[in-house]
């Protein structure tokens, strides 16, 4: 049988939808918990809108809890959360990490915007060693035959969190296209039961 993209399987996005679904209503609890916490602790929104890179470099609003204090949270997002960021809140610091802060993106899956798996989504000028991700990596932009994920091979294979350093930000985009090259519906489940052990039992995020 020949292999088809992640982006038009029927079988991937049936399932997204299906997870995602039932995801939110398994964790509606949580997420309610969660914005009485936000709206407790801080002002300003529940929360934190951007655009990314989508499908095809088409831009969309991702969605997450927010974590950061609204007066100092960079909109455009270039500049990368870092350890003991003064910008993250005591509670963001929880959310962000045990992954809670990404939650949402569940809604951006239902919509189509995202996938469960794939590659994470990038804001327009992303930097990489103090230069333009797709300055760095010249085939940057073939992650983007794939919807992005919430989750992805990089993060699952150690490749999360800044990308100053070189080699490692371009090991990240080597994860996406191996993904894309490789992707079944068993390679979803893998790298999410990976992701739940990894981001939220182990808590390694931040």
């Amino acid at each position: 049988m020949a292999h088809s993209e992640p982006a038009t399987s029927v079988a991937k996005r049936a399932f997204d939808v299906v997870t995602a679904s039932m995801a939110l209503l398994f964790l509606a609890p949580l997420f309610v918990g969660i914005v009485i916490a936000i709206k407790a602790t801080s002002p300003g929104p529940v929360f934190f809108r951007q655009h990314r890179y989508g499908y095809r470099n088409r831009l969309f609003k991702i969605y997450k809890f927010r974590s950061m204090r609204t007066e100092l949270s960079d909109v455009g997002g270039t500049r990368q959360a870092v350890q003991g960021d003064p910008r993250v809140t005591a509670l963001g610091r929880v959310l962000r990490a045990t992954s809670l802060d990404e939650l949402p993106q569940l809604i951006n899956v239902i919509k189509g915007d995202m996938s469960l798996v794939g590659p994470r989504p990038h804001v327009p000028g992303m930097l990489a060693a103090d230069m333009l991700y797709e300055d760095l990596v010249p085939y940057y932009f073939q992650r983007h035959i794939a919807r992005p994920g919430i989750t992805g091979l990089a993060q699952v294979s150690g490749c999360r969190g800044s990308t100053a350093d070189a080699a490692a930000a371009i090991a990240r985009i080597g994860y996406d296209l191996e993904y894309i090259e490789k992707w079944s519906l068993w390679v979803d489940v893998k790298v999410i039961a990976r992701t739940v052990q990894r981001e939220f039992l182990s808590g390694s995020g931040f």
